[in-house]
Protein backbone atom coordinates (compact mmCIF):
# COMPACT_ATOMS: atom_id res chain seq x y z
CA UNK A 1 0.00 0.00 0.00
CA UNK A 2 2.91 2.44 0.92
CA UNK A 3 4.45 1.65 -2.63
CA UNK A 4 1.52 2.39 -4.52
CA UNK A 5 0.88 5.96 -2.36
CA UNK A 6 4.74 6.70 -2.93
CA UNK A 7 4.29 6.05 -6.91
CA UNK A 8 1.15 8.09 -7.18
CA UNK A 9 2.70 11.16 -4.82
CA UNK A 10 5.84 10.51 -7.44
CA UNK A 11 3.50 10.71 -10.26
CA UNK A 12 1.42 13.73 -8.87
CA UNK A 13 4.58 15.91 -8.34
CA UNK A 14 6.15 15.17 -11.65
CA UNK A 15 2.49 16.49 -13.47
CA UNK A 16 2.20 19.50 -11.14
CA UNK A 17 5.66 20.82 -12.26
CA UNK A 18 5.04 19.99 -16.13
CA UNK A 19 2.05 22.14 -15.83
CA UNK A 20 4.78 25.00 -14.60
CA UNK A 21 6.93 23.80 -17.69
CA UNK A 22 4.33 23.47 -20.10
CA UNK A 23 5.20 26.95 -21.84
CA UNK A 24 9.07 26.02 -22.35
CA UNK A 25 7.69 22.41 -24.13
CA UNK A 26 9.22 20.74 -21.89
CA UNK A 27 8.44 16.67 -22.12
CA UNK A 28 7.41 14.84 -19.14
CA UNK A 29 10.49 12.64 -18.63
CA UNK A 30 12.40 15.70 -18.97
CA UNK A 31 10.35 17.61 -16.17
CA UNK A 32 11.32 14.40 -14.30
CA UNK A 33 14.59 14.96 -14.58
CA UNK A 34 14.14 17.97 -13.65
CA UNK A 35 12.74 17.34 -10.24
CA UNK A 36 14.80 14.38 -9.71
CA UNK A 37 18.32 14.72 -11.07
CA UNK A 38 19.68 11.69 -12.46
CA UNK A 39 20.17 8.63 -9.90
CA UNK A 40 17.53 10.13 -7.18
CA UNK A 41 14.04 9.49 -8.82
CA UNK A 42 12.56 6.89 -6.89
CA UNK A 43 12.48 3.39 -8.19
CA UNK A 44 8.31 3.42 -7.65
CA UNK A 45 8.08 6.80 -9.62
CA UNK A 46 10.97 5.17 -12.74
CA UNK A 47 8.62 1.79 -13.25
CA UNK A 48 5.62 3.75 -13.27
CA UNK A 49 6.69 6.37 -16.05
CA UNK A 50 8.22 3.52 -17.47
CA UNK A 51 5.51 1.12 -17.19
CA UNK A 52 3.82 0.31 -20.64
CA UNK A 53 0.55 -1.62 -19.32
CA UNK A 54 -2.30 0.23 -18.48
CA UNK A 55 -1.77 1.42 -14.82
CA UNK A 56 -5.28 3.53 -14.46
CA UNK A 57 -6.80 0.60 -15.44
CA UNK A 58 -5.42 -1.78 -13.66
CA UNK A 59 -5.58 0.21 -10.06
CA UNK A 60 -9.60 1.33 -11.31
CA UNK A 61 -10.64 -2.52 -11.84
CA UNK A 62 -9.00 -3.13 -8.01
CA UNK A 63 -10.71 -0.39 -5.90
CA UNK A 64 -13.93 -1.13 -7.49
CA UNK A 65 -13.55 -4.85 -6.53
CA UNK A 66 -12.56 -3.73 -3.32
CA UNK A 67 -15.89 -1.27 -2.75
CA UNK A 68 -18.20 -4.02 -3.63
CA UNK A 69 -18.71 -2.51 -7.79
CA UNK A 70 -18.56 0.74 -6.63
CA UNK A 71 -17.28 2.90 -9.35
CA UNK A 72 -14.80 5.18 -6.55
CA UNK A 73 -13.39 7.99 -9.61
CA UNK A 74 -15.28 8.31 -12.91
CA UNK A 75 -13.41 6.50 -15.27
CA UNK A 76 -11.44 8.12 -18.23
CA UNK A 77 -13.15 9.12 -21.22
CA UNK A 78 -12.63 6.33 -24.17
CA UNK A 79 -9.43 6.81 -25.80
CA UNK A 80 -8.02 9.58 -23.23
CA UNK A 81 -6.15 7.03 -21.10
CA UNK A 82 -2.52 6.33 -22.84
CA UNK A 83 0.75 4.37 -21.62
CA UNK A 84 3.13 5.70 -19.06
CA UNK A 85 0.09 5.69 -16.19
CA UNK A 86 -0.99 9.21 -17.89
CA UNK A 87 -3.75 10.45 -19.93
CA UNK A 88 -3.14 10.69 -23.36
CA UNK A 89 -4.70 14.42 -23.76
CA UNK A 90 -2.23 15.45 -20.92
CA UNK A 91 0.62 13.85 -22.59
CA UNK A 92 -1.00 15.88 -25.91
CA UNK A 93 -1.16 19.05 -23.90
CA UNK A 94 2.30 18.91 -22.56
CA UNK A 95 4.34 18.14 -26.07
CA UNK A 96 2.01 20.77 -27.59
CA UNK A 97 3.98 23.34 -29.55
CA UNK A 98 4.67 26.73 -27.63
CA UNK A 99 2.20 29.50 -28.68
CA UNK A 100 3.03 33.00 -28.62
CA UNK A 101 1.48 35.14 -25.91
CA UNK A 102 -0.02 37.38 -28.35
CA UNK A 103 -1.85 36.65 -31.52
CA UNK A 104 -0.27 37.10 -34.47
CA UNK A 105 -2.78 40.18 -35.40
CA UNK A 106 -1.55 41.53 -32.97
CA UNK A 107 1.76 41.14 -33.75
CA UNK A 108 1.20 42.54 -37.30
CA UNK A 109 -0.70 45.69 -35.86
CA UNK A 110 2.57 46.49 -33.53
CA UNK A 111 4.46 46.43 -36.92
CA UNK A 112 2.31 48.21 -38.37
CA UNK A 113 2.40 50.95 -35.49
CA UNK A 114 6.24 50.69 -36.10
CA UNK A 115 7.00 51.68 -39.59
CA UNK A 116 3.88 54.36 -38.85
CA UNK A 117 5.97 55.99 -36.25
CA UNK A 118 9.22 55.71 -38.59
CA UNK A 119 7.26 56.98 -41.05
CA UNK A 120 6.49 60.06 -39.08
CA UNK A 121 9.85 60.70 -37.25
CA UNK A 122 11.49 60.77 -41.34
CA UNK A 123 8.21 63.42 -41.85
CA UNK A 124 9.12 65.75 -38.96
CA UNK A 125 13.10 65.32 -40.21
CA UNK A 126 12.37 66.92 -43.36
CA UNK A 127 13.07 63.53 -44.79
CA UNK A 128 10.01 62.98 -47.03
CA UNK A 129 11.28 61.26 -49.46
CA UNK A 130 12.16 58.35 -47.06
CA UNK A 131 9.02 58.92 -45.54
CA UNK A 132 6.19 58.79 -48.32
CA UNK A 133 7.27 55.33 -49.22
CA UNK A 134 6.79 54.19 -46.30
CA UNK A 135 3.30 56.26 -45.57
CA UNK A 136 1.70 54.36 -48.88
CA UNK A 137 2.42 51.08 -47.96
CA UNK A 138 0.82 51.54 -44.75
CA UNK A 139 -2.74 52.34 -47.29
CA UNK A 140 -2.90 49.09 -47.64
CA UNK A 141 -6.41 47.31 -47.72
CA UNK A 142 -5.33 45.17 -45.39
CA UNK A 143 -3.89 47.73 -42.71
CA UNK A 144 -6.30 48.39 -39.72
CA UNK A 145 -8.26 51.44 -40.73
CA UNK A 146 -7.03 53.47 -37.93
CA UNK A 147 -3.19 53.12 -39.15
CA UNK A 148 -5.04 54.31 -42.94
CA UNK A 149 -6.31 57.09 -41.59
CA UNK A 150 -2.91 58.40 -39.72
CA UNK A 151 -1.00 57.01 -42.68
CA UNK A 152 -2.99 59.36 -44.98
CA UNK A 153 -2.80 62.56 -42.68
CA UNK A 154 0.69 62.02 -42.45
CA UNK A 155 1.28 61.94 -46.20
CA UNK A 156 -0.87 64.76 -46.65
CA UNK A 157 1.71 66.56 -44.18
CA UNK A 158 4.07 65.97 -45.92
CA UNK A 159 2.76 67.10 -48.98
CA UNK A 160 2.41 70.46 -47.63
CA UNK A 161 5.86 70.39 -45.73
CA UNK A 162 6.97 69.89 -49.57
CA UNK A 163 5.12 73.09 -50.33
CA UNK A 164 2.67 70.69 -53.00
CA UNK A 165 -0.18 72.31 -51.89
CA UNK A 166 -2.59 70.79 -54.59
CA UNK A 167 -1.41 67.86 -53.48
CA UNK A 168 -2.00 67.83 -49.67
CA UNK A 169 -5.61 69.68 -50.66
CA UNK A 170 -6.44 66.59 -52.83
CA UNK A 171 -5.33 63.90 -49.59
CA UNK A 172 -7.24 65.80 -47.05
CA UNK A 173 -9.92 65.34 -49.51
CA UNK A 174 -9.64 61.92 -50.03
CA UNK A 175 -9.93 61.25 -46.26
CA UNK A 176 -13.05 63.29 -45.91
CA UNK A 177 -14.70 61.17 -48.22
CA UNK A 178 -14.10 57.96 -46.82
CA UNK A 179 -14.64 59.56 -43.35
CA UNK A 180 -16.72 61.96 -43.50
CA UNK A 181 -17.83 61.07 -39.70
CA UNK A 182 -14.14 60.78 -38.24
CA UNK A 183 -13.84 62.92 -34.94
CA UNK A 184 -10.71 64.79 -37.01
CA UNK A 185 -13.10 66.47 -39.48
CA UNK A 186 -13.43 70.12 -38.27
CA UNK A 187 -9.60 70.34 -37.83
CA UNK A 188 -9.34 68.79 -41.45
CA UNK A 189 -10.98 71.43 -42.68
CA UNK A 190 -9.02 73.77 -40.69
CA UNK A 191 -6.01 73.02 -42.04
CA UNK A 192 -7.50 72.86 -46.03
CA UNK A 193 -8.70 76.33 -44.98
CA UNK A 194 -5.25 77.48 -44.13
CA UNK A 195 -3.64 75.84 -47.25
CA UNK A 196 -6.15 77.47 -49.46
CA UNK A 197 -5.50 81.19 -47.99
CA UNK A 198 -1.42 80.20 -48.35
CA UNK A 199 -2.36 79.78 -52.04
CA UNK A 200 -4.19 82.62 -52.43
CA UNK A 201 -7.86 81.41 -52.59
CA UNK A 202 -9.26 83.68 -50.00
CA UNK A 203 -12.99 83.12 -51.35
CA UNK A 204 -12.67 78.98 -50.42
CA UNK A 205 -10.63 79.61 -47.49
CA UNK A 206 -13.48 81.41 -45.75
CA UNK A 207 -15.99 78.75 -46.99
CA UNK A 208 -13.44 75.99 -44.98
CA UNK A 209 -13.22 78.27 -41.89
CA UNK A 210 -17.24 77.98 -41.84
CA UNK A 211 -17.48 74.59 -42.00
CA UNK A 212 -15.43 73.85 -39.17
CA UNK A 213 -17.91 75.87 -37.04
CA UNK A 214 -20.99 73.80 -38.75
CA UNK A 215 -19.02 70.04 -38.67
CA UNK A 216 -18.18 70.95 -34.97
CA UNK A 217 -21.56 71.50 -33.79
CA UNK A 218 -22.63 68.37 -36.18
CA UNK A 219 -20.06 65.91 -34.51
CA UNK A 220 -21.80 64.53 -31.30
CA UNK A 221 -18.52 64.21 -28.95
CA UNK A 222 -17.65 65.21 -25.27
CA UNK A 223 -14.42 66.90 -26.10
CA UNK A 224 -16.48 70.05 -26.27
CA UNK A 225 -13.34 71.77 -24.87
CA UNK A 226 -11.09 70.70 -27.93
CA UNK A 227 -14.10 71.81 -30.27
CA UNK A 228 -14.69 75.13 -28.76
CA UNK A 229 -10.22 76.09 -29.33
CA UNK A 230 -11.26 74.71 -32.98
CA UNK A 231 -14.26 77.32 -33.20
CA UNK A 232 -12.51 79.72 -32.09
CA UNK A 233 -9.36 79.39 -34.31
CA UNK A 234 -11.91 79.36 -37.43
CA UNK A 235 -13.04 82.81 -36.32
CA UNK A 236 -9.93 84.24 -35.71
CA UNK A 237 -9.06 82.75 -39.22
CA UNK A 238 -12.14 84.27 -40.63
CA UNK A 239 -11.14 87.47 -39.27
CA UNK A 240 -7.51 87.49 -40.40
CA UNK A 241 -8.52 86.64 -43.71
CA UNK A 242 -11.53 89.90 -44.01
CA UNK A 243 -8.10 91.83 -42.51
CA UNK A 244 -5.58 90.76 -45.64
CA UNK A 245 -8.49 91.48 -47.89
CA UNK A 246 -8.57 94.65 -46.64
CA UNK A 247 -12.42 94.28 -46.09
CA UNK A 248 -11.97 95.59 -42.45
CA UNK A 249 -15.26 96.57 -41.61
CA UNK A 250 -16.32 92.46 -41.81
CA UNK A 251 -12.42 91.77 -40.01
CA UNK A 252 -13.47 94.51 -37.04
CA UNK A 253 -16.86 92.79 -36.83
CA UNK A 254 -14.69 88.98 -36.13
CA UNK A 255 -12.68 90.81 -33.86
CA UNK A 256 -15.22 92.34 -31.68
CA UNK A 257 -16.34 89.00 -31.13
CA UNK A 258 -13.47 87.41 -30.14
CA UNK A 259 -12.85 90.15 -27.76
CA UNK A 260 -15.45 89.30 -25.85
CA UNK A 261 -14.96 85.71 -25.29
CA UNK A 262 -13.02 85.16 -21.53
CA UNK A 263 -11.03 82.55 -22.61
CA UNK A 264 -9.06 84.43 -25.35
CA UNK A 265 -4.96 83.63 -25.76
CA UNK A 266 -3.79 86.34 -28.45
CA UNK A 267 -5.84 89.62 -27.00
CA UNK A 268 -2.90 92.05 -27.36
CA UNK A 269 -2.99 90.68 -31.33
CA UNK A 270 -6.55 90.94 -31.72
CA UNK A 271 -7.08 94.39 -30.43
CA UNK A 272 -3.89 95.85 -32.02
CA UNK A 273 -5.74 94.85 -35.28
CA UNK A 274 -9.01 96.11 -34.26
CA UNK A 275 -8.12 99.52 -34.07
CA UNK A 276 -6.41 99.70 -37.36
CA UNK A 277 -9.61 98.47 -38.79
CA UNK A 278 -11.70 101.08 -36.92
CA UNK A 279 -8.68 103.68 -37.72
CA UNK A 280 -8.89 102.53 -41.36
CA UNK A 281 -13.18 102.61 -41.55
CA UNK A 282 -13.21 105.82 -39.88
CA UNK A 283 -14.78 104.90 -36.78
CA UNK A 284 -12.25 107.13 -35.10
CA UNK A 285 -13.95 107.60 -31.72
CA UNK A 286 -13.75 103.49 -31.24
CA UNK A 287 -10.29 103.49 -32.64
CA UNK A 288 -9.30 105.81 -29.67
CA UNK A 289 -10.79 103.76 -26.92
CA UNK A 290 -9.26 100.57 -28.30
CA UNK A 291 -5.82 102.46 -28.76
CA UNK A 292 -6.25 103.57 -25.30
CA UNK A 293 -6.95 100.12 -23.80
CA UNK A 294 -3.96 98.76 -25.56
CA UNK A 295 -1.26 101.14 -24.60
CA UNK A 296 -2.22 100.43 -20.70
CA UNK A 297 -2.92 96.42 -21.01
CA UNK A 298 0.45 96.03 -23.29
CA UNK A 299 2.51 98.99 -22.76
CA UNK A 300 5.87 96.98 -23.83
CA UNK A 301 4.01 95.26 -26.87
CA UNK A 302 5.85 95.94 -30.28
CA UNK A 303 3.14 97.27 -31.88
CA UNK A 304 2.81 100.32 -29.07
CA UNK A 305 4.43 102.92 -31.76
CA UNK A 306 2.09 101.93 -34.41
CA UNK A 307 -0.66 101.76 -32.03
CA UNK A 308 0.03 105.52 -30.52
CA UNK A 309 0.34 106.45 -33.88
CA UNK A 310 -3.05 106.09 -34.96
CA UNK A 311 -4.05 107.50 -31.36
CA UNK A 312 -2.64 110.32 -32.64
CA UNK A 313 -4.38 110.62 -36.30
CA UNK A 314 -7.56 110.02 -35.04
CA UNK A 315 -7.41 112.66 -32.36
CA UNK A 316 -6.41 114.87 -35.09
CA UNK A 317 -9.20 113.42 -37.22
CA UNK A 318 -11.78 114.64 -34.64
CA UNK A 319 -10.20 117.49 -34.14
CA UNK A 320 -8.76 117.13 -31.14
CA UNK A 321 -5.69 118.82 -32.13
CA UNK A 322 -3.69 119.36 -28.17
CA UNK A 323 -4.41 115.70 -27.39
CA UNK A 324 -2.90 114.67 -30.61
CA UNK A 325 0.22 116.82 -30.62
CA UNK A 326 0.66 115.47 -26.73
CA UNK A 327 0.26 111.77 -28.36
CA UNK A 328 2.99 112.62 -30.82
CA UNK A 329 5.51 114.46 -28.58
CA UNK A 330 5.06 111.36 -26.31
CA UNK A 331 5.92 109.06 -29.30
CA UNK A 332 9.29 111.49 -30.09
CA UNK A 333 10.15 111.36 -26.63
CA UNK A 334 9.83 107.46 -25.67
CA UNK A 335 12.82 106.88 -23.21
CA UNK A 336 15.75 104.95 -24.73
CA UNK A 337 15.03 101.69 -23.15
CA UNK A 338 11.52 101.07 -25.29
CA UNK A 339 13.07 102.06 -28.24
CA UNK A 340 17.14 99.75 -28.23
CA UNK A 341 15.22 96.26 -28.60
CA UNK A 342 13.50 97.61 -31.99
CA UNK A 343 15.04 101.07 -32.81
CA UNK A 344 14.24 100.97 -36.57
CA UNK A 345 10.95 100.23 -35.86
CA UNK A 346 10.53 103.02 -33.34
CA UNK A 347 12.29 105.81 -35.92
CA UNK A 348 9.86 104.73 -38.97
CA UNK A 349 6.80 105.26 -36.62
CA UNK A 350 8.12 108.29 -34.70
CA UNK A 351 9.19 109.89 -38.39
CA UNK A 352 5.41 109.23 -39.97
CA UNK A 353 3.75 110.55 -36.91
CA UNK A 354 5.83 113.37 -36.54
CA UNK A 355 5.52 114.12 -40.46
CA UNK A 356 1.76 112.99 -40.62
CA UNK A 357 1.53 115.89 -37.33
CA UNK A 358 3.94 118.54 -37.94
CA UNK A 359 2.42 118.79 -41.87
CA UNK A 360 -1.27 118.81 -40.18
CA UNK A 361 -0.63 121.52 -37.94
CA UNK A 362 1.44 123.36 -40.71
CA UNK A 363 -1.64 123.68 -43.08
CA UNK A 364 -3.55 124.20 -40.68
CA UNK A 365 -1.90 127.31 -39.85
CA UNK A 366 -0.26 126.52 -36.35
CA UNK A 367 3.16 127.08 -36.90
CA UNK A 368 3.70 127.17 -32.83
CA UNK A 369 3.10 123.29 -32.56
CA UNK A 370 4.53 122.67 -35.65
CA UNK A 371 7.55 124.18 -35.29
CA UNK A 372 7.61 122.33 -32.07
CA UNK A 373 6.71 118.77 -33.52
CA UNK A 374 9.53 119.98 -36.34
CA UNK A 375 12.44 120.96 -33.67
CA UNK A 376 11.68 117.41 -32.10
CA UNK A 377 12.05 115.53 -35.44
CA UNK A 378 15.34 116.40 -36.50
CA UNK A 379 17.02 115.22 -33.19
CA UNK A 380 15.72 111.44 -34.69
CA UNK A 381 18.33 110.74 -37.87
CA UNK A 382 21.56 112.57 -38.25
CA UNK A 383 21.73 111.46 -41.83
CA UNK A 384 21.54 114.28 -44.35
CA UNK A 385 18.87 112.39 -46.62
CA UNK A 386 16.32 113.08 -43.07
CA UNK A 387 17.86 115.99 -41.22
CA UNK A 388 17.90 118.53 -44.46
CA UNK A 389 14.73 118.23 -45.56
CA UNK A 390 13.09 118.53 -41.68
CA UNK A 391 15.83 121.66 -41.33
CA UNK A 392 13.98 123.15 -44.49
CA UNK A 393 10.76 122.90 -42.80
CA UNK A 394 12.20 124.58 -39.69
CA UNK A 395 13.01 127.28 -42.03
CA UNK A 396 10.09 127.33 -43.88
CA UNK A 397 8.21 127.81 -40.33
CA UNK A 398 10.15 130.65 -38.96
CA UNK A 399 9.42 132.69 -42.22
CA UNK A 400 5.51 131.99 -41.21
CA UNK A 401 6.78 133.31 -37.58
CA UNK A 402 7.83 136.34 -39.16
CA UNK A 403 11.31 135.58 -37.79
CA UNK A 404 13.12 136.22 -41.22
CA UNK A 405 16.73 136.10 -39.44
CA UNK A 406 16.38 132.99 -37.75
CA UNK A 407 14.95 131.43 -41.09
CA UNK A 408 17.73 132.83 -43.12
CA UNK A 409 20.30 130.89 -40.10
CA UNK A 410 18.32 127.75 -41.05
CA UNK A 411 18.78 127.46 -44.65
CA UNK A 412 22.54 128.94 -44.33
CA UNK A 413 22.92 125.96 -42.10
CA UNK A 414 21.50 123.95 -45.25
CA UNK A 415 23.48 125.64 -47.44
CA UNK A 416 26.77 125.08 -45.24
CA UNK A 417 27.09 121.14 -46.42
CA UNK A 418 26.30 121.54 -50.10
CA UNK A 419 30.31 120.79 -50.93
CA UNK A 420 30.26 118.12 -48.47
CA UNK A 421 27.92 116.15 -49.79
CA UNK A 422 28.39 117.62 -53.38
CA UNK A 423 29.46 113.73 -54.87
CA UNK A 424 27.09 112.05 -52.98
CA UNK A 425 23.56 114.06 -52.95
CA UNK A 426 20.76 112.66 -54.13
CA UNK A 427 18.24 114.26 -56.65
CA UNK A 428 16.44 115.05 -53.55
CA UNK A 429 18.85 116.49 -51.75
CA UNK A 430 20.29 118.85 -54.44
CA UNK A 431 16.51 119.87 -54.96
CA UNK A 432 17.19 120.98 -50.94
CA UNK A 433 19.93 123.11 -51.28
CA UNK A 434 18.20 124.82 -54.47
CA UNK A 435 15.54 126.05 -52.68
CA UNK A 436 17.46 126.77 -49.97
CA UNK A 437 19.28 128.74 -51.87
CA UNK A 438 16.58 130.69 -53.07
CA UNK A 439 15.00 131.40 -49.87
CA UNK A 440 18.04 132.66 -48.93
CA UNK A 441 18.28 135.20 -51.67
CA UNK A 442 14.76 135.82 -51.27
CA UNK A 443 15.01 136.60 -47.54
CA UNK A 444 18.16 139.29 -48.31
CA UNK A 445 15.88 140.81 -51.17
CA UNK A 446 13.27 141.42 -48.87
CA UNK A 447 15.75 142.54 -45.97
CA UNK A 448 17.36 145.03 -49.03
CA UNK A 449 13.71 146.04 -50.33
CA UNK A 450 12.47 146.80 -46.23
CA UNK A 451 14.95 148.92 -45.69
CA UNK A 452 14.92 150.89 -49.14
CA UNK A 453 11.54 151.52 -48.24
CA UNK A 454 12.42 152.57 -45.18
CA UNK A 455 15.10 155.38 -46.37
CA UNK A 456 12.44 156.13 -48.99
CA UNK A 457 10.13 157.03 -45.97
CA UNK A 458 12.70 158.61 -43.61
CA UNK A 459 14.14 161.46 -46.41
CA UNK A 460 12.63 165.00 -46.11
CA UNK A 461 10.18 166.32 -48.81
CA UNK A 462 11.73 169.25 -50.62
CA UNK A 463 9.57 168.92 -53.63
CA UNK A 464 7.83 172.87 -54.79
CA UNK A 465 5.66 173.08 -57.56
CA UNK A 466 6.29 174.77 -60.47
CA UNK A 467 3.86 176.57 -62.59
CA UNK A 468 3.23 178.06 -65.88
CA UNK A 469 1.15 181.38 -66.64
CA UNK A 470 0.44 182.42 -70.21
CA UNK A 471 0.12 185.91 -70.98
CA UNK A 472 -3.66 186.92 -70.42
CA UNK A 473 -3.71 188.29 -74.30
CA UNK A 474 -1.94 185.88 -75.86
CA UNK A 475 -2.81 184.29 -78.56
CA UNK A 476 -4.68 181.61 -79.01
CA UNK A 477 -3.23 178.25 -80.35
CA UNK A 478 -5.55 176.43 -83.05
Amino acid sequence: MNSQLRKRLAVIRIVALGIVFLAANTPLHSVAERLYPIGTLPIEAAETLNEPTNVIDREHAAARKALGGLDPVPKPAEGTASTNGVPRNLIELFNKPRTPDAPAEKDKTFELQRKLETARYLRTSRLTAQAEPILIELLADESPEQIRQSALLELAAAAQDDNNLPRAQQIYSQFLSKWANDLRVPEILLRQGLIFRQMGLNNLALTKFYAVMTSALVLKNDHLEYYAKLVQQAQSEIAETHYALGKYTDAAEFFTRLLKQTNITDRSSILYKLTRCQSATGQHAEAIANANDFLIRFPNAPEQPEIRFLLADSLKQLRRDNESLQQVLLLLKEQKELTKDRPAVWAYWQQRAGNLIGNHLYREGDYAKALEVYLSLVQLDDSPAWKLPVTYQIGMTYERLWQPLKAAETYAEILNREKELADTASPGLKSIFDMARWRMNLIDWQNKAEEANRRFNTTPETNTSVTASLPLNSPSIP
